[in-house]
């Protein structure tokens, strides 16, 4: 039987996601379906209005001919965004929205719930499975989803590899190889400048791009989001390290989501619809502290966005259109309400709702030394590929 299959991406972009589209596109049309592309996540189905010709734009038919070349590039053509339809304030509700029944209150939030209004688009607009591709916030979206008995058949990607359930989320290789990349080139100047180098990267929860850029780029300490860290210790260690080093510097990397001991997480802005606010700051915070306790020049380098910039490498691109045909495999078997994952170096997958049944965090006993700041591989016989 022919099937719709509507196609969203949603939360940061990440280097792999255009190849994934494309092999859910092109597996999609190779078994004789429809592929329906949703605009800017979540917030796609949200603004279309059924009898609103000007909303007709957030979702676009796919073909071959769309998607040929977009693997080529980083991001994700069918653009995202960071809507939760089940967590919307008031001055973010479509205008066609405002007057309808369709929203209802959550608690005393001041926010509305129209998550019967997605399933509502979904069912006119004739799609018979969702394929959201994100992280763990917009998969707990499709979760909710899936509760209400909408089919939908998720893929997980985020460059922190941290959707529960998996170990491997498309767009992670990506961010772990720039970051290698731009420590290494930052070496010429931390050592031309005799400097101690702070290089801040992205990870909120997980710090596992920290470690992992740390261990592949040889850096002398690494601050993971798991482990709060003594300045003072740190400081010490760093000193000691440039002393030690013939060209006169020493390199860290540091989560953004890292914290001092003691303190919170350095957070800026209105929280997110997901509950999160903009992180970022960290790196910036502690290279002032060691300049004030060491009195040695600091260099500060937030990567952030560089980190997800760009076309994917060869692991994502693998692993992205694996990740697409399985979709597709699995939506031909019937089998819904799950994510393609990959476990112990297969592929395969898991329910939808693992998603938010637990949290990815990095194994700190297994992988780091929480004392010395630096990644401490207890045993390699058996172990993960990325340290899971």
């Amino acid at each position: 039987m022919a099937k719709t299959i509507g196609i969203l991406t949603g939360g940061g972009d990440v280097p792999g996601l255009n190849p994934c589209i494309k092999a859910v596109v092109m597996a999609a049309l190779e078994a004789g379906y429809t592929a329906l592309g949703i605009i800017r996540g979540w917030a796609g189905l949200l603004c279309y209005d059924h009898d609103d010709p000007s909303t007709y734009d957030n979702i676009r038919a796919l073909e071959a001919i769309d998607v040929r070349t977009v693997d080529r590039s980083g991001g994700t053509f069918l653009h995202t965004s960071r809507t939760n339809p089940a967590n919307i304030s008031a001055r973010q509700v479509p205008d066609f929205l405002k007057d309808s029944n369709w929203g209802k209150p959550v608690g005393n939030k001041g926010v509305v719930d129209y998550t019967n209004y997605v399933i509502n688009n979904i069912e006119r607009l004739g799609i018979d499975v969702v394929v959201p591709i994100g992280g763990d916030d917009t998969l707990s979206f499709a979760v909710r989803l899936h509760k209400e008995g909408v089919p939908v058949l998720a893929i997980p990607k985020t460059m922190d590899n941290d959707v529960f359930g998996t170990d491997y989320c498309i767009g992670f290789s990506t961010a772990v190889t720039r970051s290698v990349e731009f420590i290494t080139s930052i070496r010429s100047t931390a050592g031309s400048h005799e400097r101690i180098a702070v290089i801040e990267l992205f990870g909120r929860n997980s710090g596992e791009t920290s470690l992992i850029s740390a261990y592949l780029a040889f850096v002398d300490r690494a601050i993971i989001s798991e482990v709060p860290f003594s300045v003072e210790r740190l400081s010490r260690l760093l000193v000691e390290d440039k002393k030690a080093n013939p060209s006169h510097y020493a390199i860290m990397t540091i989560s953004e989501g890292a914290t001092f001991e003691g303190g919170g997480i350095i957070q800026s802005g209105e929280a997110d619809m997901f509950g999160h606010r903009k992180l970022g700051g960290i790196g910036l915070d502690l290279a002032e502290a060691i300049r004030k306790l060491t009195g040695e020049d600091v260099l500060y380098q937030q990567l952030a966005y560089l980190m997800r910039s760009g076309a994917p490498d060869s692991l994502d691109r693998m692993v992205a259109t694996c990740y697409g045909h399985l979709a597709v495999q699995l939506i031909k078997s019937a089998q819904t309400g799950r994510m393609v994952a990959l476990n112990e170096g297969r592929y395969t997958s898991i329910p939808v709702d693992t998603v938010t049944s637990g949290k990815k965090r990095v194994d700190v006993a297994k992988f780091y030394d929480a004392n010395n700041y630096r990644p401490r591989i207890q045993e390699y016989i058996g172990m993960p590929m990325f340290l899971r």
